[in-house]
């Protein structure tokens, strides 16, 4: 049961810190908005009651002498993978910070990049929330003062961080994974299951468009080919007559 209850909490943390991600890409973008800086703050905070979720759970059960040795292994890779998913949840906080400093929406200083990205995050966060609907109840001068306390969490982060490789040895590099790397992107089922993004990007164009068109190429080429040669006919015969 305690294997299967880290699963399901790590999942979790995963998926949010995934979420996450994603709404940050969206920043300072066309796409940017005071809701998506809501988003993020709610996004970022779930994530970080997850962490503390998982921090407390594994080390319990890592700190345990009576487990078995194959038990022991199985926790230490989930521990493996729980610090490799805060290392990345601090990347984008810190991501996040340094964007919203450039792109301050209530007095702007520079322009929205056009990034090609359409769409509301709006469901990304529902999902990283699991709830149906967003509620957006944030000042207007959110952009500017979830600056500091984003700030402040960085900081707990990675406090959080050093006190989880003080209370906890555990050797990343002894630790030996169950799966090929990348296996999960060979599976349909997981990329069906995991998939979070809502924010497209311009797709590329379908491949019988791209034939289509390399087909009309090449007849247009042809053609002008052709009209060269009739050209060097007419030239020459006139050349030839005078």
């Amino acid at each position: 049961m305690g294997k299967d209850e880290c699963k399901t909490m790590l999942d979790a943390l995963n998926k949010v810190t995934a979420c996450y991600r994603h709404l940050v890409i969206a920043l300072g973008s066309t796409s940017d908005s005071q809701n998506l800086r809501e988003e993020l703050k709610k996004t970022r905070n779930k994530a970080q009651e997850l962490a503390v979720a998982n921090r407390t759970k594994l080390t319990t059960l890592l700190k345990d002498k009576s487990i078995s040795k194959d038990d022991r292994a199985e926790y230490e890779r989930l521990w493996v993978l729980f610090t490799s998913s805060m290392e990345l949840l601090e990347v984008d906080m810190k991501r996040s910070l340094e964007i919203g400093q450039d792109f301050p929406l209530k007095v702007p200083t520079r322009h929205l990049i056009q990034t090609g990205m359409t769409g509301s995050t709006t469901t990304v966060a529902a999902r990283a929330m699991s709830v149906q609907n967003m509620k957006y109840e944030a000042d207007a001068n959110i952009d500017t003062a979830d600056l500091k306390e984003l700030e402040t969490e960085i900081a707990q982060v990675d406090q959080m961080m050093e006190e989880m490789e003080m209370k906890v040895q555990v050797a990343h590099w002894a630790v030996e994974a169950k799966q090929e790397a990348g296996a999960e992107l060979k599976s349909t089922a997981s990329v069906g299951n995991s998939s979070v993004g809502v924010i497209s990007i311009c797709e590329e164009e379908p491949k019988e468009t791209v034939e289509t068109e390399t087909d009309m190429m090449k007849v247009f080429a042809g053609i002008i080919f052709t009209a060269v040669l009739l050209i060097a006919g007419i030239l020459g015969y006139l050349v030839i007559n005078l």
